[in-house]
């Protein structure tokens, strides 16, 4: 395991916590 590899898994891990993130704002809005 290279750390080219550690840093791609970071970036795709990263970009699934703001996709996340943005859905329960979403959410939150469309409750009010």
């Amino acid at each position: 395991m290279s750390y080219e590899d550690g840093h791609d898994n970071f970036k795709i891990g990263g970009i699934l916590v703001l996709f996340i993130l943005l859905v329960i704002i979403a959410k939150s809005f469309k409750w009010y």
